[in-house]
């Protein structure tokens, strides 16, 4: 049985596999376990590489620096590549009723850590992994290790103090979100019974009425509204037709508009009198609606598509279709002329059978040719992503220069090379399914190592009066924040509850949360609110969290 010795306890590259491979299965086999609705996922793996280490198992410290590392780096570059296209539109003016909040409740919890370290007594390298533990971000975690590094402080304190803090941090969302519930909601504060139609884009007929945009063409009257809005169909005297931007629109014409929510009222205005039939439910056969066109989902599949605008590519004026909506990632977004389509997305086409074959040409629909992973952009990233992380930034009050360091490069140039790259004609796509292995599979690297650290001295850390204190301090940074602010958000900004309960977990960063939500509360608000805010409040605590380091030690 000495094989076997040397396969799980004699330091080798192999036995660092096998050990990060078995604490992984028994931690994912564990995460789908389910106590009182609540599941911790792939935390549970962090909890078995604890519970490994206390028992003596450990790593080559060479091999376990290099597997944490690079699957942090893995981790946190794909999840920035695949927020990367919708980082930025979350900052607009219609996601920033969301966004604030959730930037509030990351610098309410950031000045509460630092202002209970000193009152505490807890050190500021403890304090920094308290902070992440309670609010479950392992990326930040990793950017607090590698600053403590640079400083030459022991960053294993970090470590340990996250994993106390981590259960409580899951937990204190699901209770902060019950207590706000059951105190402050009223009947009129939950999502109403068509929130699962509030998306990016809403469908409407109008019938017009106003003459002021008789005998127009749709390309002025787009021009001179300055609203967002694709006119899909146009029926005049019993007849359909896809509208080319240089059509002129009559008096009780009658036209499908795809458009967003917002916008659906000023639209009225401009067009007359809005049709009562809702054209958002998920039950329509499109196909069916008219007898002359037909509607079809057709994949970007051709690399020279990717980047460009569809109004470059005249498929409207040119074959007679329409594109009404793109689907990217999982999100509906709006056609309009300034969209630039990237490989992956979905185009909902309508139009005659025989243009739309055409338009299929041109951009590919060719769904085996994008199940090939473009590995070149991931390694292209990594690259980049760790030279950024590595640059020395001098900050004024600060003696020594911040480095992003290996989270904070790569996440950055991850949501740069996923917003930016297709303007640049950068093939940047991977599948979801591609890029969700690429994280768990970082993840799960990652938060082994990391279990296995700080496993040697866990438990006795607990059962000591500072274990119980961390405990206490992480509850309070989880639950204070939230509760204040989710109340501010209920009552001063009139955020419906569904939403607050979405940028609530989104700001603590904590799919587990998340999914409670999802099963309490009916609608997509809260994973649309949660989809918009989680990307910018992971960039900001991998950011912050080096600052406060850098400014307090």
């Amino acid at each position: 049985m000495e094989w076997l010795k040397e396969l799980f306890v004699e330091h080798s590259a192999l036995q660092a596999v096998v050990v990060v491979s078995l604490i992984s299965t028994i931690g994912i086999g564990l995460g789908k376990i389910r106590f009182f609705g609540i599941s911790l996922g792939t935390a549970f793996i962090f909890f078995v590489g604890i519970l490994a280490g206390h028992f003596g198992l450990s790593l080559d410290p060479a091999m376990l620096t290099y597997a944490e590392s690079f699957g942090l780096v893995i981790f946190v570059y794909a999840l920035g590549l695949q927020v990367g296209p919708g980082f930025f539109s979350s900052m607009r003016a219609d996601g920033l009723r969301l966004v604030s909040p959730a930037i509030a409740i990351v610098l309410l919890g950031t000045a509460l850590a630092m202002a209970m370290s000193y009152a505490f007594g807890v050190s500021m390298p403890d304090m920094s992994g308290i902070l992440c533990g309670a609010t479950t971000n392992t990326p930040a975690l990793g950017a607090a290790q590698q600053t403590l590094q640079q400083m030459g402080i022991d960053a294993n304190g970090a470590a340990l103090s996250c994993a106390v803090a981590y259960p409580l941090g899951v937990v204190g969302v699901i209770l902060a979100v019950v207590f706000l519930r059951k105190l402050f909601v009223r009947p009129c504060d939950m999502p109403g019974p068509d929130a699962e139609h509030r998306k990016n884009v809403f469908i409407a007929s109008y019938r017009l009425t106003n003459p002021a945009v008789f005998g127009k063409s749709v390309h002025e009257i787009a021009t001179q509204s300055h609203h967002h809005f694709v006119i899909s169909r146009l029926w005049r005297d019993g007849r359909v037709s896809i509208p080319t931007s240089d059509k002129t629109l009559q008096e009780n014409d009658l036209i499908l508009v795809i458009t967003t929510p917002g916008e659906a009222d000023a639209l009225r205005l401009i067009f007359g009198e809005q049709e009562t039939k809702d054209w958002n439910t998920e039950n329509i056969d499109w196909n069916s609606v008219d007898s002359q066109l037909i509607s079809q989902r057709i994949l970007v599949t051709r690399p020279e598509i990717n980047g460009k605008k569809l109004s470059q590519l005249r498929l409207r004026n040119t074959y007679g279709i329409n594109i009404s909506r793109v689907y990217r990632s999982g999100v509906q977004l709006l056609a309009t002329p300034d969209l630039r389509l990237q490989l992956g997305d979905r185009l909902t086409v309508v139009g005659e059978a025989e243009a739309i074959r055409n338009v299929e040409k041109i951009l590919g629909n060719a769904v085996k040719s994008l199940n090939e992973p473009n590995l070149a952009a991931v390694f292209i990233g990594l690259i980049l992503g760790l030279t950024l992380g590595s640059i020395p930034v001098a900050i004024p009050g600060i003696s020594i220069p911040v480095k992003l360091g290996l989270a904070g490069g790569p996440i950055i140039v991850g949501i740069l090379i996923g917003t930016f790259g297709p303007r640049l004609h950068m093939i940047t796509y991977t599948t979801q399914s591609a890029n969700l292995m690429l994280r768990a599979l970082g993840l799960s690297m990652y938060l082994a190592c990391l279990g296995l650290d700080a496993g040697t001295h866990f438990f006795e850390t607990v059962m000591r009066p500072e274990g119980a204190l961390w405990l206490g301090i992480g509850f309070a940074l989880t639950f204070v924040p939230v509760v204040l602010v989710g109340l501010f958000a209920l009552r001063v900004l009139k955020v419906d509850f569904g939403s607050v309960s979405g940028l609530l977990c989104g700001s603590m960063a904590n799919p587990m949360a998340l999914n409670y939500v999802n099963d309490t509360i009916e609608g997509d608000n809260p994973s649309v609110s949660y989809a918009t805010v989680y990307p910018v409040c992971m960039f900001l605590r991998v950011i912050i969290i080096q600052v406060m380091l850098m400014l307090v030690l």
